[in-house]
């Protein structure tokens, strides 16, 4: 997928496999926060104030990653205060790319032709991945935040919380806990973990990483019997990460990183769970299944290298599998 050394792009990958095989998800290199004064946040250094209009992101519509900050942007009613550049889903030799693609855009803030350059504008040196999403702060022209975790935390903060339309807390202090615990799993296990799974190099890696993966799958079902969310009646931020993972694993995880255990389909109240979240207000519209299938088939050539899409790979979203349901009363955790 390619890195920046020094400023400078080069058509190589990352080392993130061990000797064993195992995939190793390298940290994010910038890590600001959004704060309501512009004070530090957890982490990195201050001067970044909640602003309307101050803030860009940088998102891919295939990226799971990215996908996580485009639903906060919808659902809490940011997209008047933070505006978004698309890139193009296949991202080849000079990684992400603006380019032509239905519902892609250009670049919105330096008319740059690849995502590399966005970050060499940032920081003329920087050496590393080039990820989305992006947290670009206008105002000082660098990035502030490009860990997906992170970029959901602030929007669904204080710092924003004045400057949105339909602001709710997916954090509340009464499932912190629970939440922090939800997230370690989903992540390790799910949204890390069908890339642990899908570029593994040994056998006994891959093994590993789906064995973890329908294990998580097995417990979530038997916990999203009991309340219709995974912390009650409605839906906290571990409900928008696994979402993320889980409208992907039909057209694309079960084929093209075989985490093929089993379908969707068997575990009732997972699939149940993602139609949900799927048709909560705000979520629909964030979802591009063309964007989804087109980037893992096509981009990742060391596993699918002829671009061959499955047939089964085509679903319908809009289709009455997947609308809104009659939904059942469950109590909450």
């Amino acid at each position: 997928m390619g890195q920046l050394i020094d400023g400078v792009w080069h058509d190589t990958e990352t080392k993130e496999v061990k000797k064993d095989g195992q995939f190793v998800r390298n940290a994010s290199a910038f890590r600001n926060w959004v704060t309501p004064s512009g004070t530090p946040g957890p982490s990195g250094s201050g001067g970044f104030k909640a602003e309307a209009g101050r803030y860009h992101l940088y998102v891919s519509y295939a990226c799971p990653w990215a996908h996580r900050a485009m639903i906060y942007l919808s659902v809490l009613g940011l997209k008047h205060v933070i505006d978004v550049s698309v890139v193009h889903p296949v991202n080849l030799e000079n990684g992400w790319e603006f380019a032509d693609y239905p519902g892609a855009t250009a670049d919105r803030i330096g008319d740059a032709r690849y995502l590399y350059e966005v970050y060499v504008r940032s920081d003329p040196t920087y050496t590393g991945k080039v990820t989305v999403p992006i947290l670009w702060d206008k105002e000082t022209g660098t990035i502030v935040n490009n860990e997906s975790s992170e970029v959901m935390r602030m929007l669904g903060g204080e710092a924003f919380q004045p400057l949105a339309q339909s602001w709710a807390d997916f954090y509340p202090p009464e499932h912190q806990g629970e939440i922090d615990k939800l997230n370690d799993l989903i992540y390790g296990a799910i949204n890390n973990g069908v890339y642990r799974t899908g570029f593994s190099q040994s056998q006994e890696a891959y093994e590993t990483g789906v064995t973890a993966m329908f294990e998580a799958f097995d417990w979530l079902d038997e916990r999203l019997g009991q309340s219709r969310f995974l912390c009650g009646d409605r839906p906290v931020e571990s409900d928008w990460r696994l979402f993320t993972s889980m409208i992907r694993f039909e057209p694309v995880y079960y084929f093209h990183f075989k985490c093929n255990v089993r379908q969707l389909t068997d575990y009732p109240n997972l699939r149940r769970h993602t139609r949900d979240v799927l048709n909560q207000p705000g979520v629909r519209e964030t979802v591009h299944a063309d964007h989804i299938v087109d980037h893992y088939y096509l981009a990742h050539r060391r596993i699918n290298p002829y671009g061959i899409i499955p047939a089964g790979a085509a679903v319908d979203y809009d289709g009455p599998n997947w609308s809104a349901p009659h939904i059942e009363e469950k109590k909450a955790c």
